[in-house]
């Protein structure tokens, strides 16, 4: 079942019981993912991620964010399957997918919107969730509009953002208030070429 929250002009589709093999692939993940912790740029200071990352995809699925430039490694075969899968599906070219582990209650990432260039004009984003639910949150980028909308990503979970929806909100997964296990979110993207935006 599929659930559908349209946030004009974006849209949010999801369904909470999209992967069987949700235990079976966190664990895969967390053993074989070639996991490490970011440090970005954010006002203009190094920031370390308080999370660990790891990014895979095509080639040419080079990703800038942040003041970080990241090139994709080789496509772990179950990380391949998925994408291929949720191609098929959405109708839409995966050509990468980013990693994110939150450890534990203590490991987030900040208000942002998946706005970069490389991503084109209206991003389509899968994102896949494995290991304990966390809270996603959303909110307007116009600081006067008060609306928010929370959903708890379950494990083996699908959310698909697309539309304009990183042009006008903002999403964060934020700390826990209470103590919990780790989570591997998968969020599969199109980067585009400079000649394709």
């Amino acid at each position: 079942m599929t659930n559908e929250i349209v946030l004009f002009p974006g849209h949010i589709h999801y369904n909470p019981e999209y992967l069987v093999a949700r235990n079976m692939l966190y664990r895969a993940l967390s053993l074989r993912a070639a996991w490490h912790q970011q440090t970005l740029t954010i006002a203009g200071r190094p920031v370390k991620t308080p999370r660990l990352t790891a990014w895979y995809g095509d080639p040419e699925a080079v990703y800038r964010y942040s003041g970080v430039t990241v090139k994709p490694l080789p496509w772990l075969p179950e990380l391949r399957t998925l994408a291929q899968q949720l191609s098929e599906e959405l109708g839409f070219e995966f050509n990468s997918v980013l990693l994110n582990w939150y450890r534990d209650e203590n490991d987030s990432v900040a208000w942002h919107a998946d706005d970069e260039p490389e991503l084109g004009k209206e991003p389509l984003i899968a994102s896949i969730s494995l290991g304990e639910e966390r809270l996603f949150r959303l909110k307007p980028k116009d600081k006067r509009d008060k609306r928010r909308y929370d959903i708890n990503l379950e494990s083996g979970s699908l959310l698909v953002m697309s539309g304009e929806l990183q042009s006008y909100w903002l999403h964060s997964v934020p700390k826990s208030k209470y103590p919990c296990g780790g989570r591997i979110n998968l969020t599969f993207r199109k980067i585009v070429s400079s000649g394709s935006r």
